[in-house]
């Protein structure tokens, strides 16, 4: 590799402030009279998206052809961390061939709540889970050359004002929770950069956060990458540089070059912060330009069978009742419901991606009789319903295909629900009411209220399964597969048992009120009913465990296949804290192994336990004294094999909040008044006020108070109605998203995504907060 710091001596302060910015949507910029060449990036947490011609960051235009992969949702559900090697070396491979030197993803982030309009993109409301996932999917594709961006860092669980939004947490749950799946896949995985998130983290944006991107990533984590902004999630250039986040994305729009020049002649910015910034811009693209020359074979085919046993490996079974599953090839079989024609198959937003090929689930249900039962909204008629009773009561068994139709769930905003299309509620009873030997095969990316769930005999979850996933449903209807996934999340019954269900979304700052409690942690430890526990999964197979023994940092344990059929179990380490002292939740995974046994087949299994398994977050990892119990089983509410074990030297300091407070018996919902004591301060929400707008404001929040942001919020709305035949469709997914990203985008992001200039934005802001001949000075002065 050429010296990067003699290129960097030779460069202009002016250059090297443009080297951190990209040339355009997806290129950095070259120089070529340094020797500096570029580098192409495109998403692809599960596939990926190059678009050679018109780009946007939402999915909306089309990109060459690649393989679709599942999504982390089901990938997730494997617990698989080879499979996610493969499937990173795979998606490496596919850009290596299309001339991609940076994949943004996979994506780290947590689902606290099952309404996250992107939740299909992440792999687990555990961070453990979440960190190994994640490291795997690193290395493969590291290991091909290719960088990847893990991403979004930090706090970034909701969809709502995700620009403009402040995700308000303490210390300790930010630890814990938010920041150690990131913790572990960068440790471990070591990827070559990091995505910043869009939304402020405790009142600073996490492109200017300094503490997250130097004092932690950098310092304390040891990540020597490069910090790229999510598009458009730069905030102020000046405090990014000191923070250490290098690349600003999109590029083209020359943002605060000038007001980064002038920081830096007042002696405000000191220019060895951009030269570190520069210097490892230049070393992310000089090490991609090496690997330019490694060009591997890309072997399509072969990713088509990866993409398929990674739908195998996600689908989880949830019930199977009278063993009804699998079936026999001869019996007769009727097939309900739109998406088995139009299957649900990936999400919707920058992840979207053109896949080589798609199975279609009915095509490999041949003599299967089918009903539509529902169109593709989710929507059904009487009509609809008597056509598929009809067609259910002459079918020895019915399989129904349900889910959440696109419009439901994306990226750009949030499920207003937990619920399913009513339509599908109402066809699911229909059908079951019909016949007794009713299968739901369920394409969501994010848990739903199943109110039918007792009365049809079993309910196959596929997540959001690939290109590949048709087929699969099939060899596991059938038997020619075992279901092995697991849920990497819970689903309570119903959203009102979420402990964040009666404020999260309801307001533009996300306030992680319920602390460490988040998915099992509070379920487990309020003691409420789940529809299926995280870990949840049955197989055509059972499994047994036995001889748990703990020596040391290590723990073994029997695993034996006590079934008539070969299959996977993911065996479950969980940590059963001391419930006196500080808070703790019941139960926390700590480790977990997935093993293959044939009919009878037994095998021990060792779980790694460091001093982290045990540790709390209180100004550093501690490990307060007492007994704890390692529990090993299939799920976080299955756990047969206990242990009782002695860790930990130290006496932790109990806050003064907590006595009787909700952290320490967690039921219901946490009160402000609570969580701002545990906080430590008192949390003030942001105030819209005419005069005091600021370019972080979006023109959806200024329309009120505003003329003319109101005819330009009309303005933007007419445009992009342009692209859907003129019609304002706020329940179409892609012209929610496109609205998100525009009107209720920050003015910042709109002079970075639209090329603006500085003095007409700024112009725009003066006039919108009253001052009309400032405003005209702004815009036709220098």
């Amino acid at each position: 590799m050429k010296d990067v710091n003699e290129i960097i001596q030779r460069m202009s302060r002016e250059e090297k402030i443009a080297l951190c910015e990209g040339k355009d949507f997806w290129t950095t910029k070259a120089f070529p009279q340094y020797g500096i060449p570029t580098i192409f990036m495109s998403d692809g947490p599960h596939g990926l998206r190059k678009q050679e011609d018109a780009a946007d960051m939402l999915g909306l235009n089309r990109s060459l052809p690649a393989t679709c992969f599942p999504t982390a949702v089901t990938t997730g559900a494997s617990w698989d961390t080879e499979l996610l090697d493969e499937i990173g070396k795979a998606i490496a491979q596919e850009a290596k061939a299309q001339g991609v030197g940076l994949v943004l993803g996979p994506g780290a982030n947590l689902k606290r709540n099952p309404l996250c309009g992107r939740n299909f993109e992440y792999f687990s409301e555990d961070p453990y889970l979440t960190g190994k996932l994640a490291a795997a999917y690193i290395r493969g594709a590291e290991s091909e050359g290719v960088a990847t961006s893990l991403k979004h860092l930090a706090a970034n669980s909701q969809e709502r004002d995700r620009f403009t939004s402040d995700s308000v947490m303490d210390e300790r749950t930010m630890r814990e929770l938010y920041l150690s799946a990131f913790e572990t896949a960068i440790k471990e995985g070591k990827p070559s950069t990091v995505m910043c998130a869009y939304p402020k983290l405790n009142g600073t944006h996490c492109s200017d956060n300094k503490a997250l991107l130097t004092d932690i990533l950098r310092a304390e984590w040891g990540f020597d990458g490069l910090v790229v902004t999510d598009w458009g999630a730069m905030n102020n250039r000046v405090e990014a540089f000191r923070a250490g986040c290098d690349l600003n994305m999109p590029g083209g729009s020359n943002y605060m070059i000038r007001e980064t020049i002038d920081a830096v002649k007042r002696g405000d910015l000191p220019e060895s912060a951009i030269d570190a910034c520069a210097a490892r811009v230049l070393r992310l693209v000089l090490r991609a330009d090496e690997n330019k020359s490694k060009q591997a074979s890309c072997d399509y085919d072969a990713h088509k069978v990866v993409a398929r046993k990674a739908a195998l490996s996600g689908a989880v079974l949830l019930k199977n009742e009278d063993h009804l599953l699998p079936l026999a090839k001869t019996v007769r079989l009727a097939v309900i419901g739109t998406m088995a024609q139009e299957p649900r198959y990936q999400g919707a937003g920058s992840s979207h991606i053109n896949p080589t090929r798609l199975t279609i689930p009915l095509d490999c249900f041949p003599g299967a009789v089918f009903a539509a039962g529902c169109d593709s909204r989710g929507d059904t008629s009487d009509a609809l319903l008597e056509e598929a009773r009809t067609v259910a009561a002459g079918a020895e068994v019915t399989i129904v295909f349900a889910g959440l139709p696109d419009r439901y769930e994306s990226e750009g905003f949030d499920r207003e629900n937990m619920q399913m299309p009513e339509g599908h509620n109402r066809m699911i009873e229909a059908i079951a009411e019909a016949n007794p030997n009713t299968i739901v095969v369920l394409l969501t990316g994010s848990p739903v209220e199943t109110p039918w769930a007792d009365k049809v005999k079993a309910i196959l979850y596929m997540g959001l399964m690939g290109q590949e996933g048709g087929a699969v449903i099939s060899d596991l209807i059938y038997g020619a597969a075992n279901p092995c996934g697991k849920l990497a999340e819970s689903w309570p019954i119903s959203y009102e048992d979420c402990p964040s269900s009666s404020y999260y979304g309801k307001t533009k700052d996300a306030l992680y009120r319920e602390g460490i409690y988040v998915g099992y942690r509070f379920y487990d430890k309020a003691r409420t009913a789940v529809r299926f526990p995280f870990g949840f999964g049955l197989s055509y197979t059972t499994f047994a465990y036995s001889d748990l023994v703990v020596t040391g940092n290590t723990a073994e344990a029997v695993v034996i296949n006590t079934g008539n059929r070969a299959g996977a179990e993911i065996a479950q380490l969980y940590i059963e804290a001391p419930q006196v002292g500080i808070h703790r939740p019941l139960r926390e995974l700590k480790g977990f192994q997935k093993v293959f046994l044939q009919p009878g087949e037994s095998r021990q299994i060792a779980f790694k336990l460091d001093e982290r398994a045990f540790a709390v977050w209180q100004n550093g990892w501690k490990v307060p004294a007492g007994e704890y119990t390692v529990c090993v089983g299939s799920s976080s509410r299955d756990l047969p094999l206990r242990a009782v074990v002695h860790r930990g030297d130290e006496t932790l300091e109990v806050p003064d909040w907590q006595a009787d407070s909700w952290y320490e018996a967690p039921k219901g919902v946490p009160s402000v008044e609570e969580f701002e004591r545990m906080l430590g301060r008192a949390y003030i929400p942001p105030k819209l006020i005419k005069g005091l707008f600021t370019m972080d404001h979006t023109v959806a929040e200024m329309k009120d108070f505003s003329l003319l942001m109101k005819i330009m919020y009309k303005a933007v709305e007419k445009t992009i109605a342009k692209g859907f035949g003129g019609k304002v469709d706020y329940e179409n997914p892609e012209f929610r998203m496109m609205m998100a990203s525009s009107a209720g985008s920050p003015l910042r992001s709109m002079q970075i995504f639209g090329g603006l200039k500085n003095g007409v934005v700024h112009a725009m802001l003066e006039i919108a907060n009253g001052h009309l001949l400032k405003g005209i000075v702004r815009m036709f002065g220098k």
